[in-house]
């Protein structure tokens, strides 16, 4: 896909307004959830939404059913006016945000961001995306019949872009999961949300594509397969490609087969304006189905590396690396600790195959793996030298472990307020130092979060949580871990007046 794609999908995030980062882990039950799940096809004559191939279909049944397991979900956002200059909107952004764009008006403001979410068990468990929920400082969710819920964050994974929200109700209607391997591209599927908050929208298309890498999640390049560059999974993308129309509202909305099956979370448009302009893209149910489970089971999501870096194959890239293949994934290199070198795979290898489903492309191979579980086995079937063998790799962690990662509380906060830290320079204490001060830890890079909302910038050097000194950014994470769920007080000043001292309070 061309870069001009890439971009043109970047503008088309489909939340309906300004939304930024939190990660609430208020219900981890360590127990598995119960989705439903529909059974494998059985014929290959059929599609997946059991008519025969080629029929065209009837939507009624489909918008019927899926309509009242399908929310709308309004979030909001406390900031202060004087402030809303410093919110961070990157430029392709600001067209699309059009009349919702930050309000600059003195003293404290709201902001809503509108979009769609869908049910998956009867006890109020709620799929969407991440940049529906982000930085909501509360969560209203209404049903179908009307009836409005407070929600909690149960989880929420950037890395996939899905959150999982819980409201206290029962006996609700949820969807069943399909098998969106086996989705076929002009196959028939309805959307459904609430764009431009008109509740309750259905619209029609066809499968257009599969595995779709768009680059709109994170800044990794899709060609690598690697830990990330900072604490947490690197960007998953895989999407299913459709002709729905969707627009701004259906995030985290469902995209349905023909049997009312969850195939997808509609996540974004490929638009120049921020609405509809002929494809949309949406997490294939597979995914979805594993990151919900994982965040309600664990509060975070344990996904599987294989520890590869790789390329995708066409004529001329099979010619530059000396194989014969056109289709597959190239094996580049290794990361640390790989999982596939401890196995036997070698630099020059070609996958073919994961447990059986065919692989082209890179987006494609890292949905397979990431569905799976640190410990867990894939079967992968490689071309070398000529020659096709399987090779079983058992996953491991980001960390290059076999076991479960546990949620680091203290990052789960600064994913709250946006913010990374650095310990400070020898010359910047010796400065703070002449002015009394003992130490901080600097805000290395502010993206949206809490802090970027009260104005805060790059350069920022917390010196204080609630009173007690900060020395550096291992002390900050002592003292922030075991506060989510409570209000903190943040202090700090800016390295060129250090004699001004700024104070925040935040709900984390």
């Amino acid at each position: 896909m061309s870069q001009n794609w890439k971009q043109l999908a970047l503008v088309g995030l489909i939340s309906g307004g300004v939304s930024v980062g939190a990660l609430e882990l208020l219900h981890q039950t360590n127990q598995d959830v119960i989705l439903k799940e529909a059974p494998l096809a059985s014929l290959a004559k059929l599609t997946s939404a059991g008519g025969p191939a080629g029929v065209p279909g009837d939507f009624t049944y489909a918008a019927d059913v899926s309509m009242p397991a399908v929310v709308h979900i309004t979030s909001t956002i406390k900031t202060r006016g004087e402030n809303a200059q410093n919110l961070q909107i990157p430029e392709a952004f600001r067209e699309f945000f059009g009349d919702r764009a930050p309000n600059m008006q003195q003293g404290p403001q709201k902001q809503q961001a509108s979009g769609s979410g869908v049910i998956i068990s009867p006890d109020g468990y709620i799929v969407t995306n991440n940049h529906v929920v982000e930085g909501a400082e509360e969560l209203e969710v209404v049903l179908n019949n009307k009836h409005t819920y407070k929600a909690k964050v149960i989880g929420t994974d950037p890395s996939t872009d899905l959150a999982v929200i819980q409201i206290p109700a029962k006996n609700l209607q949820a969807l069943t999961f399909a098998n969106s391997d086996a989705a076929k591209i002009g196959e028939w599927v309805v959307a459904v949300g609430n764009p431009f908050n008109l509740e309750s929208t259905v619209t029609t298309g066809i499968i257009s594509a599969k595995g779709r890498g768009l680059g709109i999640i994170g800044q990794k390049q899709q060609n690598e397969f690697s830990g990330p560059a900072r604490k947490g999974d690197s960007p998953l993308e895989s999407f299913i490609q459709t002709d729905a129309v969707v627009n701004p509202g259906n995030s985290g909305g469902a995209l349905v087969n023909l049997k009312c099956e969850l195939v997808g979370i509609n996540t974004a448009i490929a638009s120049p304006t921020g609405s509809y302009a002929g494809y949309s893209f949406a997490v294939p149910s597979n995914l979805v189905k594993k990151v919900a489970g994982d965040l309600i089971k664990y509060g975070n999501v344990q996904r599987g590396y294989l520890g590869i870096m790789l390329d995708e194959l066409d004529s001329k890239k099979a010619d530059e690396y000396g194989v014969k293949e056109t289709e597959g994934v190239y094996v580049k290199s290794f990361s640390p600790n790989s999982a596939a070198k401890e196995a036997g795979l070698k630099p020059g290898d070609v996958i073919l195959k994961v447990d059986g489903n065919n692989v082209n492309t890179v987006p494609q191979l890292q949905e397979l793996i990431g569905r799976k579980q640190p410990g867990e086995s894939a079967k992968l079937a490689i071309s070398r030298d000529g020659s096709v063998k399987d090779i079983a790799v058992t996953l491991r962690n980001r960390d290059g472990g076999n076991q479960l990662l546990k949620p680091d509380a203290a990052e789960v906060v600064l994913n709250d307020l946006g913010v990374q830290l650095n310990d400070l320079s020898p010359r910047e204490k010796t400065v703070l130092k002449e002015n009394g001060i003992e130490g901080g830890a600097k805000v290395g890079s502010i993206e949206a979060g809490k802090l970027s909302r009260a104005g805060v910038q790059e350069g920022f050097i917390i010196t204080k949580l609630n009173g007690k000194v900060i020395r550096s950014v291992q002390e900050f994470k002592n003292a922030i871990e075991g506060k989510k769920g409570t209000r903190v007080q943040i202090e700090g000043i800016y390295s060129d007046e250090p004699t001004d001292s700024f104070t925040f309070g935040f709900n984390v």
